[in-house]
C-alpha cells in the first residue's frame, strides 16, 4: 500500500465497498445484485460508481475479460479506522469517552456485550501496563 492519505469514501461508495470486502473481487453485476437487495440501484449507477471509485483509488480493476472485475484497493480495517477517527474528531470533539458514553447511553446494552467491552478495556489496560510510555 502507498504512504498517500486513504481517499474517503462516499455513503454509496462505502456500500460497494462493503460487498468487494464481503465477497472480494466481483463483476458490476454481482455488485449491482448485492446493492439491489437493500434498494433499488440501476446498473449504470453502479458501474459509473465503481469508475469513479477507479479514478479515485478505492478500487482495482482487472480488464483480462469481457467482464470487468473490481476489487476493493483499500483495507476495510483502515477505512473503517479512518472513517471512525473523523467521526469522533467531528461529532466528539476527538472524546472517545463521549463517544461511548453517548452509544451506550442511546440504546439496550446486553449482559453479553458490556463482558466484551470489560474484557476489551481489561485488554487495552494489560497492553498500557506493558508499554507504559507507548503513545497512540
Amino acid at each position: 500500500m502507498s504512504t498517500s492519505p486513504l481517499p474517503k469514501p462516499t455513503e454509496s461508495e462505502l456500500e460497494i465497498l462493503q460487498v468487494l470486502w464481503q465477497h472480494g473481487p466481483s463483476t458490476v453485476r454481482f455488485v449491482n445484485d448485492q446493492l439491489s437487495q437493500k434498494r433499488e440501484v440501476g446498473y449504470t449507477t453502479t458501474l459509473k460508481l465503481l469508475q469513479l471509485m477507479l479514478e479515485k483509488g478505492l478500487v482495482h480493476r482487472d480488464d483480462d475479460s469481457r467482464t470487468h472485475v473490481y476489487r476493493s484497493a483499500v483495507r476495510q480495517e483502515e477505512t473503517q479506522g479512518l472513517l471512525l477517527d473523523r467521526f469522533v474528531d467531528t461529532a466528539f470533539g476527538g472524546s472517545a469517552m463521549k463517544l461511548v458514553m453517548q452509544a451506550l447511553g442511546n440504546r439496550h446494552t446486553s449482559r453479553e456485550e458490556l463482558d466484551q467491552i470489560r474484557s476489551l478495556l481489561n485488554e487495552i489496560e494489560n497492553k498500557d501496563d506493558q508499554h507504559p510510555n507507548a503513545k497512540d
